[in-house]
């Protein structure tokens, strides 16, 4: 897989650089490179308890976007899932450290434990006063003797932050966050592995497969599952968290480890708050990316349970972009429709025949479904099944509320649906085009020139003409054709679909946006839609 990067012995001191470069001047490193990459606050003095974590890059945010007011001092960067060396983790707490002492936060691998061990060892030698926390977070694999540290760090790291910035003790920094750490909970899933810069992608998750309780270094985890939808993703985690939550309230912390969509991640957000354990769960950090494990396609959920003192600390002011601070989980507010946004609803009236038909109609389109996003997206950006398939759902969720047996208010209603259920243009002009042929067929017009008349209009708003390599291409000679019966109407349209895959230049629709090299040999695919909707009802 390609990524964006120099050479891959420079991926972490280019990162690190860039993670400066950006900070307006707040943060500065020790020099050292290639070998002790740390960074430090720009603004320290010294005068309060230090806290020093770290460990493998690849995890950004973490660490170096957590050093600032209210978090961390400094953070000692490794290689690409390799903890730093113990110089580098002395260099980093040499940096920081006054009278006040210094706090380390460490997760508990191997590595980190030990060279931030022994680093803090040697900093006691030159009569420093350090102390080191080791977070065992993950609840995945209960038979392990040392849980690893995950994303419930940044619990240890907000609320220590916000007590050094408010001058407290390092003993009693080190003693608050014990307790946090014992409270806190984390398990992960992810659809995919991740990529480490410059060797082969792992493929271990099968397709349709998610893996519960990986680590963040991409390490195997504690079963695989079917994947249904992300309701069953998240019910397969918290059932995971819930053996391990006691009574009262919670504060869960929802992070993306790298690759999910932002949209992904608000899907999984209303899950958690109407999972099984939402009814512990009172605050909510994220979700944002936080601790992530470079692209890997996962979340991971973290819980505590929070005292008010606790949620205080979690709610200390911070500068910091990648802290996403703390919100209240409430219900979903529902607002009514501005005036003349509310559906008028029509008087139903039941036609078998009218009804099979319709339904018949919608089955067609979301059964091609992946045919036409496939096809969209060597023409556009990959939705016109799914957008007209779910506006086909939408129809036949409605059916009962339709007045099937008026043709002509059926009509009017059908474009008042496609208008509310149906985005993106096709939304628009198919929503114009009933509601057109409702007015036309009000006036006494057949079934075959209403529509038509619904077109013409739809051609007047959308701007499309026969040849302009759009639904037209195949709807207007099928318009044309439908009185000589199905057949010939299914002939026209197919021919039409066909034509536009002749088409290298789009003069109407997203295509218009995309090269004739791209288009060449692929048809339209609202006139493939056209063209299968026809095909389907012939005969």
């Amino acid at each position: 897989m390609t990524q964006f990067m120099n050479k891959k012995e420079d991926i972490v001191t280019d990162a690190v650089d860039g993670i400066i470069a950006a900070s307006g001047g707040k943060l500065a490193r020790l020099d050292g490179y290639p070998h002790i990459r740390v960074v430090v606050r720009n603004d320290w003095d010294k005068s309060k308890v230090a806290l020093v974590s770290g460990g493998g890059s690849g995890h950004e945010p973490a660490h170096a976007g957590f050093v600032g007011e209210g978090m961390l001092t400094a953070a000692v960067c490794g290689d690409v899932f390799a903890s730093p060396s113990v110089d580098a983790v002395l260099a980093g707490i040499l940096a920081v450290t006054g009278p006040a002492g210094c706090l380390l936060i460490v997760k508990n691998y191997t590595g980190d434990r030990l060279n931030f061990g022994l680093a803090a060892e040697r900093a006691k030698a030159f009569g420093l006063d350090v102390s080191m926390v080791v977070v065992d977070d993950d609840v995945a694999l209960p038979d392990l003797p040392q849980a690893r540290g995950v994303a419930g760090t940044l619990f240890v790291h907000k609320i220590a932050g916000a007590l050094a910035d408010r001058g407290v003790s390092l003993k009693e920094i080190a003693k608050r966050v014990e307790k946090v750490i014992s409270g806190t909970k984390t398990i992960g899933m992810s659809l995919d592995t991740c990529t480490v810069p410059g060797s082969p992608k792992e493929m271990r998750i099968p397709k349709g497969m998610a893996e519960l309780g990986l680590g963040i270094h991409g390490e195997a985890g504690v079963e695989q599952i079917q994947y249904t939808n992300a309701k069953q993703a998240m019910g397969a985690v918290v059932a995971k968290l819930a053996n391990h939550m006691g009574d009262g309230n919670h504060v869960a912390l929802l992070n993306n480890l790298g690759g999910a969509s932002v949209l992904e991640m608000a899907i999984l957000t209303n899950e958690l708050a109407n999972s099984d354990i939402a009814g512990k769960l009172k605050w909510l950090i994220g979700p944002a990316s936080m601790v992530t494990s470079l692209d890997m396609r996962g979340f991971s959920v973290s819980v505590y349970a929070s005292d008010d003192e606790d949620l205080e600390t979690l709610s200390h002011p911070t500068s910091l972009s990648a802290w996403p601070g703390v919100s209240e989980i409430t219900p979903v507010t529902v607002l009514n429709l501005p005036d003349g946004l509310a559906r008028i609803k029509p008087l139903p009236s039941e036609h078998q025949e009218t009804r099979d038909f319709l339904i018949k109609c919608c089955e067609v389109l979301i059964a091609s479904e992946s045919d036409l996003n496939a096809l969209d997206a060597k023409s556009g950006d990959g939705d016109t099944g799914s957008t007209l398939a779910g506006a086909s759902r939408a129809l036949i969720s409605t059916m009962d509320t339709l007045p099937l047996a008026d043709h002509t208010q059926l009509y009017r209603a059908i474009g008042q649906e496609l208008s509310q259920a149906m985005g993106g243009s096709s939304g628009v002009l198919l929503a114009i085009f009933f509601a057109a042929a409702g007015d036309a067929a009000s006036s006494g017009l057949s079934m075959t020139s209403s529509l038509k008349a619904g077109l013409v209009r739809m051609q007047e708003v959308g701007g499309a003409k026969l040849g302009d390599r759009t639904m037209v291409d195949a709807l207007l000679p099928a318009l044309d054709a439908l009185n000589d019966g199905w057949d010939m109407a299914a002939n026209a349209a197919r021919a039409g679909a066909d034509h536009t895959a002749t088409l290298v230049k789009a003069n109407a629709g997203r295509a218009t946006y995309i090269n004739a090299q791209q288009l060449e040999g692929h048809a339209d695919p609202g006139a493939e839609a056209v063209a299968r909707l026809f095909e389907h009802l012939q005969g």
